[in-house]
């Protein structure tokens, strides 16, 4: 009886096997221990490499003042051509990351996304603009379908990725695809202006009527600013003010390169006012403004000696570019 028990006992089947066996063993031995720091350790070393790699491979502020679309055909608006080649480089070419989750590099970075979502900023006043004003005969007269379509779309957040769950549970429409079909709208306008199916309307009132609307967009940017130097001038740590920074910066560069297009656009009415020295004066004050590439953004007191204030010196530039905007309109209404 006793042999036939210790038989049973000695029986294979009853062994640890396999990653049972392996994970006995190594816990005996103390070895499991090891294996998991060696594992933590190995995991972390991945994750300090692959965002710091990750960021620098796609930290991109592009401000380069010269960019331009392709090719814009006889017919066409150099504005709108422009305005959809900057949604191409922005979300196609550099990546979106303003909408970059946790488990991505790009989530981690900071004056890109601002950078970007201030030139979307930019390009949904122009679209709108465009929707209300240059692109219709008459303030009564029909909306064209895909400005207004594109005006839509630009408005859309750009920090919404695939799922919003502030929202809903269920799968959100990516801030880079509205901005792709909002691209695309633009583009179709372009194809129908050479066409003859829509509107351009090179008249001076409605040039005025959209510069109005870009200085008050430039106004309140320039709120933003005066109003977080006055709570908050003179610190020394300051994790908001880059962003302002490079939200204003993004908006500016959009600015710039949307009304350089549009000199070409309403050149005759420029031309005919005398207007093009100021119109020169006022995108060399947006391209200075644009320049402005500090390693740091310093928040320091408006009279201080060491450290200086980058939102101040970019509101200088900022406001220049308003009094400009207001020369030139003064200037259409004679």
């Amino acid at each position: 009886m006793d042999e036939d028990l210790q038989l049973q006992d000695d029986q294979p089947h009853d062994r640890p096997r396999g990653w049972r066996r392996f994970f006995r063993r190594a816990s005996a031995s103390g070895r499991l221990g090891r294996y998991v720091g060696r594992a933590l350790l190995v995991l972390l070393v991945l994750l300090l490499l692959y965002y710091p790699a990750g960021m620098l491979w796609l930290h991109t502020v592009d401000d380069n003042p010269d960019f331009a679309p392709t090719v814009v055909p006889d017919g066409a608006s150099q504005a709108v051509a422009m305005a959809a080649a900057l949604i191409t480089r922005e979300v196609d070419t550099h990546a979106w990351v303003a909408n970059d989750p946790f488990f991505l590099p790009g989530a981690a970075l900071d004056n890109m996304p601002n950078y970007q979502t201030g030139i979307i900023s930019a390009l949904s006043r122009f679209a709108i603009e465009m929707t209300d004003q240059i692109g219709r005969t008459r303030g009564s007269s029909r909306a064209d379908p895909d400005l207004d379509k594109a005006a839509g779309l630009l408005k859309y957040p750009g920090d919404i990725w695939l799922y919003d769950l502030s929202t809903s549970w269920l799968p959100a429409t990516p801030s880079e695809s509205q901005y792709r079909a909002a691209g695309r709208s633009l583009q179709a306008y372009n194809e129908r202006l050479i066409k003859g199916d829509a509107v351009f309307d090179r008249r001076a009132d409605n040039l005025l009527a959209t510069l109005d609307r870009f200085t008050a967009d430039l106004g309140s940017a320039s709120a933003v600013i005066e109003q977080h130097i006055h709570d908050t001038g003179g610190q020394l740590i300051d994790f908001k003010a880059d962003d302002i920074f490079y939200n204003t910066k993004g908006r500016m560069y959009g600015y710039a390169l949307l009304l350089g297009a549009l000199g070409k656009d309403f050149e005759n009415v420029l031309s005919e006012r005398d207007a093009m020295p100021v119109w020169s004066e006022l995108i060399d004050t947006f391209r200075t403004a644009v320049a402005l590439e500090p390693w740091v953004i310093s928040n320091g007191s408006p009279d201080a000696m060491l450290i200086p204030n980058h939102l101040l010196a970019q509101g200088f530039y900022l406001l220049r570019a308003r009094t400009q905007l207001r020369e030139i309109t003064n200037i259409l209404t004679k």
